[in-house]
Order: C-alpha cells, then sequence, then structure tokens
C-alpha cells in the first residue's frame, strides 16, 4: 500500500444498529475503489472485515476491523464496529480513533435503537458524523416517512446531500443535490441521467437548505447568502466542512451497499467535507496523561496509541495504532512509554481485515499495525524513548453482565488464566475476577452475547474448553441479640494434658468483629488473650446456620479458669472455638445477603415497567432524577440475588434503551422465608 501524509488521511467509525449493513457497505466500497473484484456478502461468509470464526459462525461482527479505501488519492480508514449493543466498547475504542462517524441507518427497519445510542454518544463527545441509509431498495421503504422520523430524532440539522431516485424495486440511483445532477447504477457504476422538472425542483429546494446552514457558520458566507450571491463549489466545500465541525449540519446520503448505488457519492462525500487528522478544528479523542505534548503532524517526536489489539493464532498478538505525531518507520526502535518498556519491532505494515499489507512507514494521523509485541496492550502508548508522553486510557463501560466459569479439564486450569488475560488485551472491556471468599473465577461484559463469544474463543483460539457454573453468592451470618456461655476444653490422656476455661458474652456490633476483654483477679492469664481471639476469629469464618463467614459480633472475654501446668495457647484456642459454636446459637443468629446499589438510565415512556420490576426483585426506589437529555435516572437498592439477569431483562422490557450501573452497598438480613430455604440448600450440599 502506498504511504500517505496526514493530509491526505480520513478516519471514520462505522457505526449503527446491528443488521443495518455496515459490512456490506464496507465490502461495495471496496469494490467502488478497485480494491476488491466482487462484493462479498455476510450471509456467504465472504467479506473482507468479518474474517474470524466466531463471525463467520454467527454471520454478524463482533470485532472491530480496519478497512481502508484509496479513493481519490485519499486514504479513507474505515474503522467498522459491531453494531450489537453488547460490543459498545469496540464502538467506544473505534471513535476514539476517528475524526469522525459514518453512521448507517436500514431504510426498511428506520431509526433503531444502536443508531440512536450512537448519535446519542457522538453528539456528547462533539464528532462530527455522516448518515447513509441503506437498502433504499428494500420493500415498503418510504423515503419521506423515513426521514420525518430522522429530524424527530436528530434535529433539523441533517440535511440530505442524496435523495433517491426510485424506492424499493424502483430504486435505480440517487440524485446528488450538491451537483444537482441525478445518477442511474448498472452494475454499481454511475451514468447520469436527465432530472425531471419534480427532481430538479426537489434539489434545488434542498441545495437551498444546504446553503442556508452553510451561511450560518461563516460570517463571509452569510453576508455573501442575503446579498443573493450565489456559492462556488468552494464556499460550499469549506462552509459545509465548518458546519459539519461544529455540528451545525450532519450530510444524509442514501444507497443500497447491496447493489453498490449511491457509494461513489458517499465515498466523494467523505473527501470533500470530512476533516483530516491534523486540521485544527477536528475531533480528537486522546487527552494527555503526561510527558511532552504533541502537534499532529510529522515534525513532532513519534507517539501513538494502541487501540485495538487482535489474538491471531498463527501471527500472534497484533496490535493496531493511530499515529499521533511524526512518522513509525519500519527499522525503528520502540518504547512503550504507557509500560516503561521497549519493544522489539517486528516491522510495521497496513492492516484491512485479516490481511497485512506492507508498508514502509505510517504518518501522524494515520493507522497501522506491529505484530508481536510482547508487553503491549490496548490503550497503551508507544512514543521517541527520548520525548516520552502518555495519553489517557479510554475509559470502558462498566460490566453489568457476568459468568462464573471453570475450565472442563484440571489441566486446562493454569492456560485458562493465561487465555483470559490474553482476550483482556483484546477486549478491555471484559473483567477478569477471582473472588478471594467464593475461589469462583468470574468473567464479566456488557451481556451473554459478549460472553458467549468469549468462550467461544477461550476454545477456538487457544483449545480451552470451559463449563458455566452457577453463582455462589456471598451470604453472611450474624447475630441479634447476646448470649453469655462457657467454653471448656479439656483433655487428660497421661502426661502433659490440656485445659483452657472460658466464659464469653457475644453481643452485636456495627463492626465485622470486635474482641474485648472485662476479666478480673487473673482468671485467664493475659497471655492467654491472643489466643482467645485467634480462636474466635478462626470460628468466624464458618457460622452454625450455613457455613457462611460471621459478621457484626463483639465478643468479650469476661471469665474463665487455667491449670499451671496442662493450659496453652492452643487449649484456649479450643475452649474459645467451643464457646462460639455454643454461644452464637443462643445469640439468634440471622442470615446475610449483600444489597447492590443500582442506578438505571430509562426513557420515560419505559418507567412504570422497570419501577414494577425492581419491585418484584424486592428491590426499593429510593430517587429518580430527570436526566438532561431526556429520560430519567432511577436509583434503587435491591438483593444481588434478584439481579443476575437483570442486564438481559432491562434490554428486553425497554428495547435496548435503558442502561444501568451496580456495585455493592452493604449487607442486609435476608427474609425468613428465603433464608430457611438457603440454609436448607447450603446444608445439603
Amino acid at each position: 500500500m502506498k504511504v500517505y501524509n496526514t493530509s491526505q488521511v480520513r478516519n471514520l467509525a462505522l457505526v449503527g444498529h446491528s443488521g443495518s449493513g455496515k459490512t456490506n457497505l464496507t465490502e461495495a466500497m471496496l469494490f467502488q475503489s478497485g480494491a476488491t473484484k466482487k462484493i462479498g456478502h455476510v450471509d456467504e461468509k465472504n467479506t473482507v472485515s468479518d474474517f474470524s470464526k466466531e463471525e463467520m459462525e454467527r454471520g454478524t461482527s463482533i470485532g472491530t476491523s480496519i478497512i481502508p479505501i484509496e479513493w481519490r488519492k485519499m486514504k479513507l480508514n474505515i474503522i467498522d464496529t459491531p453494531g450489537y449493543m453488547d460490543f459498545i466498547s469496540e464502538s467506544i475504542g473505534a471513535l476514539r480513533a476517528a475524526e469522525a462517524a459514518l453512521m448507517i441507518i436500514d431504510a426498511t427497519a428506520g431509526v433503531q435503537v444502536g443508531t440512536e445510542r450512537m448519535w446519542k454518544y457522538t453528539e456528547e463527545i462533539g464528532l462530527p458524523r455522516i448518515i447513509f441509509v441503506n437498502k433504499i431498495d428494500g420493500e415498503n421503504v418510504n423515503f419521506r416517512a423515513l426521514m420525518e422520523q430522522i429530524e424527530s430524532l436528530f434535529g433539523k440539522k441533517v440535511i440530505p446531500f442524496s435523495v433517491p431516485i426510485g424506492e424499493g424495486e424502483e430504486f435505480v440511483g440517487v440524485t446528488d443535490v450538491i451537483f444537482q445532477k441525478g445518477f442511474r447504477y448498472t452494475d454499481a457504476a454511475p451514468a447520469e441521467v436527465e432530472l425531471n422538472h419534480d427532481q430538479i425542483k426537489a434539489t434545488e429546494r434542498m441545495y437551498e437548505e444546504i446553503a442556508e446552514v452553510v451561511a450560518e457558520s461563516d460570517e463571509v458566507l452569510m453576508e455573501k447568502y442575503f446579498s443573493g450571491d450565489k456559492f462556488t463549489r468552494d464556499d460550499l466545500l469549506r462552509g459545509v466542512t465548518t458546519a459539519l465541525l461544529e455540528g451545525d449540519a450532519v450530510p444524509l446520503l442514501v444507497g443500497s451497499a447491496e447493489k453498490g448505488i449511491g457509494i461513489d457519492i458517499l465515498l466523494n462525500t467523505i473527501v470533500n467535507y470530512m476533516p483530516a487528522p491534523d486540521d485544527e478544528r477536528a475531533h480528537t479523542g486522546f487527552r494527555y496523561e503526561s510527558g511532552e505534548e504533541r502537534e499532529i503532524g510529522d515534525a513532532d517526536p513519534f507517539s501513538a496509541v494502541v487501540f485495538k489489539t487482535i489474538t491471531d493464532p498463527y501471527v500472534g498478538k497484533i496490535s493496531i495504532f493511530k499515529v499521533l505525531s511524526g512518522v513509525f518507520k519500519k527499522d525503528m526502535g520502540l518504547y512503550n512509554a504507557s509500560q516503561g518498556v521497549e519493544e522489539k519491532n517486528a516491522g510495521v505494515f497496513a492492516i484491512r481485515g485479516k490481511e497485512q499489507l506492507p508498508v514502509d512507514e505510517i504518518h501522524a494521523g494515520d493507522i497501522g499495525a506491529v505484530a508481536k509485541l510482547t508487553h503491549t496492550k490496548t490503550g497503551d502508548t508507544l512514543a521517541d524513548k527520548a520525548h516520552p508522553v502518555i495519553y489517557k486510557k479510554v475509559k470502558m463501560p462498566q460490566p453489568v453482565y457476568f459468568y462464573a466459569i471453570e475450565a472442563a479439564s484440571k489441566n486446562d486450569e493454569e492456560k485458562l488464566s493465561t487465555s483470559l488475560r490474553r482476550l483482556q488485551e483484546e477486549d478491555p472491556g471484559i473483567v477478569i475476577v477471582r473472588n478471594p471468599e467464593t475461589k469462583q473465577l468470574t468473567v464479566g461484559g456488557q451481556g451473554n452475547v459478549h460472553l458467549d463469544v468469549i468462550l467461544e474463543k477461550l476454545k477456538n483460539t487457544f483449545g480451552v474448553a470451559v463449563n458455566k457454573v452457577p453463582f455462589i453468592i456471598p451470604y453472611r451470618e450474624t447475630i441479634r441479640s447476646t448470649a453469655s456461655v462457657q467454653g471448656k476444653h479439656k483433655k487428660q490422656s497421661g502426661g502433659a494434658g490440656q485445659y483452657g476455661d472460658v466464659w464469653i458474652r457475644f453481643e452485636p456490633t456495627d463492626e465485622d468483629f470486635v474482641f474485648d476483654e472485662e476479666v478480673f483477679g487473673g482468671s485467664v492469664p493475659k497471655n492467654y488473650f491472643p489466643a482467645v481471639e485467634k480462636g474466635l476469629a478462626d470460628a468466624m469464618e464458618k457460622g452454625v446456620l450455613a457455613g457462611y463467614p460471621v459478621v457484626g459480633v463483639k465478643a468479650v472475654l469476661y471469665d474463665g479458669s487455667y491449670h499451671d501446668v496442662d493450659s496453652n495457647e492452643m487449649s484456649f484456642k479450643m475452649a474459645a472455638s467451643l464457646a462460639f459454636k455454643k454461644g452464637i446459637p443462643e445469640a439468634n443468629p440471622v442470615l446475610l445477603e449483600p444489597i447492590m446499589r443500582v442506578e438505571v438510565t430509562v426513557p420515560d415512556d419505559y418507567m412504570g415497567d422497570v419501577m414494577g420490576d425492581m419491585n418484584k426483585r424486592r428491590g426499593r426506589i429510593l430517587g429518580m432524577d430527570q436526566q438532561k437529555g431526556g429520560g430519567q435516572l432511577i436509583i434503587a437498592e435491591a438483593p444481588q440475588a434478584e439481579m443476575f439477569e437483570y442486564a438481559i431483562d432491562l434490554r428486553a422490557m425497554t428495547q435496548g434503551r435503558g442502561a444501568f450501573t451496580m456495585e455493592f452497598e452493604r449487607y442486609e438480613e435476608v427474609p425468613a422465608q428465603l433464608a430457611q430455604e438457603i440454609i436448607e440448600n447450603a446444608n445439603k450440599e
């Protein structure tokens, strides 16, 4: 592949709802640019961007792929992302590496929830975008109704830059509003056609709408507009780019990726209006954490950020990076500033799907890849060792769904941990936790599909089969009243015996465990106090109800006796343990469960369903807060035992529009009826 300088590069994250045709669009763009000889199709498992075994089996994208398109002496890096919301972390990483977003809408389905969420996110971060309405050739498509829906959701800033000639089966081409020309397509090749009177009038009206928006973004153009002068093509190019970068305009284009219709106009629009990485008005997703600040360009020392890692079963680890300053050359030394280690440079290449394209160097603003970096992970900064800089890592969404897993074979237990760490390098959106109390290994992500893919990759890439196992809820036991008991350990078996005698009062406390003493007259020597405390602490690891750890107990040693010869530390530890087993049952022991604080963001239309569902989960609504961008934030508390499937249930209740975060808050007593069932089950096990 050719080497491109910064001004010749355009980086766009391809986002939209699952099934809207993002991958097919990349195929149409590759074909239109001459990079491929035919348009690949997802259902034929022959697309450039969906190359993993998991993607081909599922027929959908599950990971980010880079698709560089060469068009009009420019390099367009299309960063294709999964549309399924379980893989939102992939989209966030891609949007960080792009100066603009290319949003896809399925004309047959209208604006879907995945597109809504991506629009909201790009609005929040101020990222310019283009909308491409795909599948205009689909059945029952009504372009006018679709535009009304888009305007009602996204506002008047969305302006058609092309409109369809015909709809459904009669869709044959598009009208380019900027150039006011019509094109009919045969085998993806455009041929200019004459527009009829109605089409000319409609195009002129839309042209005026574009001119009006452009005028509002530039004082010179506004003066020219109100004086009645017609904009030149250069005026329009400059004005549209400014309006787009300032968030005042979002171009909308139409076409069919399947038939290759309107793809050339889309590519031209990207080249004409999308910002280059070094445009001073361009959005940058990379913020400095430490070190020398950089300008995006070749003049400053080299720096780059790895925004995606691929684990290839044959090549090994491939680190995909965006150069932010300087030039990445194939023979240069590499320094990982985030880890503080040097890496061996095995050679740089451009990447298209899984294909490695040889290249001598990658300039600032462009995207490249390097293989076999030992220490480098997604989010790490590569830099000139003499001029180090570290860029902040992107904040990934908090995992909301978990599996408890174990290796299917004991021989794979160590390999499982290593493989999971490798997958975490590829996908920082997953969290791996070994619970020190339950000893369970858990993996967390954005939903069941996300985690199912992780388990498939464990098997396909690393040869590690795993089993999902039921979650062990970390219950606790405590006491609600006071009890005073004697614990006496006496053993005589010839020679030195064992003797320890304690009287201990057990009472509730807000702290986990408190040991105190009120011994008078030396009935228990002070040197045995630590042994008594240790014996109690050991006993509290396993409660009397169901064997769960005991908390919230104050133990006061207030009397006892000892033997000059037979008493020792072990005897008093045993005596304390006996007192615990005798006293706790008399102090009204109860079972405690973990309570989670849950914050749910939900559109107003779903408030009733979500609140009703929370009540069914034994949850308590603590409050509600109207959100700036619409919808409500519901703050609630609910038992952990009721929340394991909440991510899936909330998605179903809100058609994917609800989101939540959850964290541990405290322990509370389990209702008596449920507690009895839990105790019986625990004792059976």
